[in-house]
């Protein structure tokens, strides 16, 4: 792909060499601060994150340095002897060491590693393709096949990069015959894929977040779990609700505005699915991510995993929660959505059932692809070992934000930034704030799970300590807010690799399909501000807010149909 940022590697080291040299300077000084109180320094670790990120384009990278500067930072000799500097020197490390061997954290690795290689084995034993196939009996017309097209993108919640590999690949014939422009199908895809994996409650990223959570709560002394932060956040995750809500009423009604409407009036009169300067992204990486030819593609092969993994997470917390006592008072106790909210909060080994129940789908994905798929052990064990190799990235990603968490503890940032930043930010304005600046980072970056790591252990403190320091209103929100915006600038950005491989999935021009779907993006951002964060933070229900949002992109599109020549599906 063509260099978007212009950045030059020389200079980008350069830079990064500068910044590198001031930290260290500041190392050296740091004994300096006022005793009792956290060093304005301490947000040197969490900011040179975002800049080397913006700077390099790679987290990794970025997310490595900052621990290590931070562990510089956080131990202070009382001289600068030799001993005093290898012990600043080997921090960093140690940091890193012990994010990787903490227990809860293994748990949350192990669920990663069994889930990446169960998708490996549903993709290639055909399991999700034949769930697709299911669902294109019923497009028939240009309105029909994208609503089929969004709704696959809803139902493969389960991973961001399936969802993208599988709904584009499979569907673009199908798209194609409609005269479906590959930019509206790239959108469709995008969509629907970070979107629905973010607030889905089995997926690789519940794993991250409830991590990224519980770590968070540990700190502050916030007397819950990751996963019921994760459900107190949900209802707060405007920006996802509604971008879902929009893909389904810009589908239902077959109208498009902006850049996009220009592809798909191209598609649809002049017959050209993609423009004529178009360079369609293809890449041979993403081979592995389709069918064996040797399958037989039944859809069996997918729901018995992905169920039993349903069932048994869903099953375990109700068990693990005290729902069997809430069956004792009542027969229907299960039923009931106010039980399962307590439920869900009250399990104590939440991350354990993911782990047990991410291991028994793998288990069964294997099975299936033996005896419904038809295919050899020796394929399907190839396979799940590629899907084991897939899951390095986020694991490392992951280890380097807990790291980073840990370089921020040490250093006390959250003390210095709830200190001074939430003496002068207002209650209200904060969560809109943060998912602006959420929203910036994941563009700069183009990692959604890279601006989490950055933001949540620095900006989660600030709302708890404009809570009065209590878990309340202004925390829950600016959960959700870190999250969406995360999602939203991923959304935005050209160098996200989810909106790069929506691109090849599609067979798209990877900058047409950034151009047509940023406006959509804004739209849905816009709104989620000034019905969602804002009153949220005012008081105002969320559901509410939701309700409000909806209403608006229902009425933007009838709008749109009423004052155009509608295209009959």
């Amino acid at each position: 792909m063509e260099d978007i940022t212009n950045v030059s590697l020389p200079s980008r080291l350069a830079v990064v060499g500068v910044v590198f040299a001031v930290c260290l300077g500041l190392a050296a000084w740091g004994g300096n601060s006022i005793s009792g109180s956290a060093p304005w320094y301490s947000v040197v670790p969490p900011l040179l994150a975002v800049c080397l990120a913006f700077i390099t384009q790679k987290v990794i990278f970025s997310l490595a340095v900052s621990v290590f500067v931070g562990g510089l930072l956080a131990i202070t000799p009382t001289a600068l002897t030799s001993v005093g500097w290898v012990n600043r020197l080997a921090a960093g490390p140690s940091y890193v060491v012990a994010a990787a061997i903490d227990p809860t954290n293994l748990q949350i690795l192990g669920f990663v590693v069994l889930v990446m290689g169960m998708i490996a084995v549903l993709i290639r034993s055909g399991g999700l393709q034949g769930i697709v196939n299911k669902l294109v009996h019923f497009a028939y017309g240009l309105r029909s096949t994208q609503l089929v097209t969004a709704v696959c993108g809803l139902l493969f919640f389960i991973d961001d990069y399936a969802n993208t590999m599988i709904i584009g690949n499979t569907l673009r014939p199908v798209t194609d015959k409609q005269r479906i422009s590959r930019e509206k199908l790239a959108f469709i895809v995008d969509a629907t894929s970070a979107p629905v994996a973010g607030l889905a409650v089995i997926s690789t990223w519940i794993g991250y977040e409830v991590g990224l959570f519980g770590t968070t709560a540990q700190s502050l002394g916030i007397n819950r779990d990751g996963y019921a932060l994760f459900f107190d956040a949900l209802p707060f995750r405007f920006y996802c609700i509604l971008m879902i809500v929009f893909v389904l009423a810009n589908a239902l009604s077959g109208t498009d505005y902006g850049p996009m409407e220009k592809a798909q009036a191209r598609a649809r009169h002049r017959k050209k699915l993609l423009a004529d300067d178009a360079t369609p992204m293809t890449s041979q990486a993403f081979s592995s991510a389709s069918p064996s030819p040797n399958a037989r593609i039944r859809m069996f092969s997918a729901v018995v995993p992905i169920g039993a993994l349903f069932v048994i997470l869903i099953g375990g917390l109700w068990f693990d929660g005290g729902g069997m006592a809430k069956l004792e008072e009542s027969q229907f106790a299960f039923l009931s959505l106010s039980n399962w909210r307590e439920v869900m909060s009250a399990s104590q080994n939440s991350i354990l059932l993911l782990v047990y129940a991410a291991g028994v789908g793998m288990i069964l994905a294997i099975a299936t692809a033996l005896s419904s798929a038809e295919l050899k052990l020796k394929e399907v064990l190839t396979t799940l070992v590629e899907g084991f190799k897939g899951s390095l990235l986020p694991l490392t990603i992951l280890i380097l934000a807990w790291s980073l968490k840990g370089a921020c503890d040490g250093v006390e940032t959250g003390k210095f930034l709830a200190s001074t930043v939430g003496q002068v930010v207002s209650p209200t304005l904060f969560p809109c704030l943060l998912f602006i600046v959420s929203g910036l980072t994941a563009f700069a970056t183009g990692t959604s799970w890279g601006t989490m790591a950055i933001l949540i252990p620095t900006a989660v403190p600030i709302a708890f300590q404009l809570d009065g320091g209590t878990y309340g209103i202004v925390t829950m929100i600016s959960l959700g807010a870190v999250l969406d915006g995360a999602i939203f600038g991923d959304h935005c950005s050209p160098i996200s690799d989810t909106t790069i491989m929506s691109s090849i999935s599609s067979s798209c021009d990877h900058i047409h399909h950034v151009r047509t779907q940023i406006p959509y993006s804004l739209t849905v951002a816009a709104i989620a501000v000034v019905t969602g964060y804002l009153p949220a933070a005012l008081g105002f229900s969320p559901f509410m807010g939701v309700f409000i949002g909806s209403l608006l992109i229902i009425g933007l599109f009838a709008s749109l149909r009423k004052v155009r020549v509608s295209v009959p599906s």
